[in-house]
């Protein structure tokens, strides 16, 4: 699958503040300038991810949460939702999956973009973030059935939160995708958004990782530079 959908209303969920711009920055920089409405659901804090024996827990957060807005402003994502978990301990419950479920009902995506919820084996140097496969087993979960079916948490239809069902998911992988995402032109975009989190990567370098990582993904199908993902059309 190589064609380019056209959104109305779409919603990227992760676990922490870059990881969207890691894995489909070039998606979401190409369907905000098609036009559109791009909302990210940011699971944790990002309270544990420096190695920096200065650095504090409550420092971090601030600062990994004013790199994700400007990262977002940079790609033309319309709105940030943070729902504050303690980072490196998500787990996929009941509670996690609720607070997704109340900002797909609230925003109403046709599309959702979401993590792996399975471990990649066939990488030699990364073993996945727990906090990864938490975020997207509660995606997951969510967008199905939980988003969809009226009489799950009512207390969200005591919010004015009317069921929603999502119409599409994808979700990013670099191992069996069927899906692939011409980003050749936003590529320069996605570059400088990742480059706003700086308490994470160097941006001298991290750039030609990017730049790296959608060509090797692109060679195959014929595009310069592409994202890939596992897509899922929900009946």
């Amino acid at each position: 699958m190589v064609e380019q959908e056209m959104y109305r209303r779409a919603m990227v969920v992760v676990a922490h503040a870059d990881d969207a711009e890691f894995g489909c920055s070039g998606t979401v920089a190409l369907w905000a300038r098609q036009g559109a409405e791009v909302i990210y659901v940011i699971c944790t804090d990002g309270s544990k991810g420096s190695g920096d024996p200065e650095m504090t827990s409550s420092r971090l957060v601030e600062i990994r949460r004013q790199e994700q807005l400007d990262a977002a402003r940079v790609l033309g994502v319309k709105e940030v939702v943070f729902l504050g978990y303690e980072d490196a301990i998500l787990q996929p419950t009941l509670e996690l999956r609720r607070d997704i479920c109340r900002q797909i009902r609230r925003y109403k995506p046709q599309v959702l973009i979401c993590m792996s919820p399975v471990r990649d084996l066939e990488s030699a140097s990364y073993l996945g973030h727990p906090d990864h496969f938490a975020s997207a087993e509660a995606a997951l979960s969510a967008v199905f059935p939980a988003a969809r079916d009226r009489l799950t948490f009512p207390e969200l239809m005591e919010e004015g939160l009317e069921p929603h069902k999502v119409e599409e998911v994808l979700v990013m992988s670099r191992t069996n995708p069927n899906k692939w995402i011409d980003v050749t032109d936003t590529l320069d975009i996605a570059m400088e958004a990742i480059k706003c989190h700086r308490s994470q990567v160097n941006p001298e370098d991290v750039g030609n990782f990017l730049r790296g990582w959608r060509e090797e993904m692109g060679k195959e199908r014929g595009m310069k530079y592409a994202e890939a993902f596992r897509h899922f059309q929900l009946r």
